[in-house]
């Protein structure tokens, strides 16, 4: 039995939750999120708390039980608080603005790099160097900041590129003279 997909889920007051034919409807204050079920795990509502089963210990079946355990729980965090997820900006004149929902990032090649942010997220500058992100889709908000984080990550010898907030970059040592 999958240790995350046995743990049970509360359901927090003011989230509503439906359970259609193999999808479930999660409804909060901040918005509504759905998730379609894969073959193989039932969802279950009983007394304000979901549990997820799986129908057969087929290794597909055991893999997709915590997984959409954690993607559930995650729904409900994000319909009641939201996710927030922060990217740091390291280097000499690199820096970062926000224009509605497009990121203007200046990062030392020939021409600034503007990035497309999707209307479910809302981005901010805090400083010239520091953008967080907020959404209710916590899968969505990762896949946004991956894709910004890969258009310049941080290199092992200066450091310099973009990080999450509080990601912590191996550094190597460089060319030394030997005598």
């Amino acid at each position: 039995m999958s240790r995350v997909g046995k743990k049970i889920i509360e359901i927090p007051k003011g989230v509503k939750i439906t359970l259609n034919n193999g999808a479930v409807l999660v409804e909060g204050p901040k918005g509504k999120l759905d998730l379609a079920v894969p073959f193989g795990i039932t969802v279950e509502n009983k007394e304000e708390k979901l549990l997820i089963n799986r129908v057969s210990e087929a290794k597909q079946n055991r893999a997709n039980h915590g997984t959409v355990r954690a993607r559930l729980a995650n729904m409900i965090l994000g319909v009641t608080e939201g996710h927030k997820k922060k990217l740091e900006i390291q280097g000499i004149g690199f820096r970062a603005q926000v224009q509605g929902q497009k990121i203007i990032l200046n990062l030392g090649f020939s021409h600034p790099v503007e990035f497309e942010v999707p209307q479910e997220i809302i981005a901010k500058a805090l400083t010239p160097t520091e953008l967080e992100f907020e959404s209710i889709d916590n899968v969505i908000l990762g896949n946004v900041v991956a894709k910004i984080r890969k258009i310049k990550p941080p290199e092992p010898y200066k450091g310099k590129g973009i990080r999450y907030s509080g990601e912590i970059v191996k550094r190597k040592q460089g060319k030394s003279v030997t005598k």
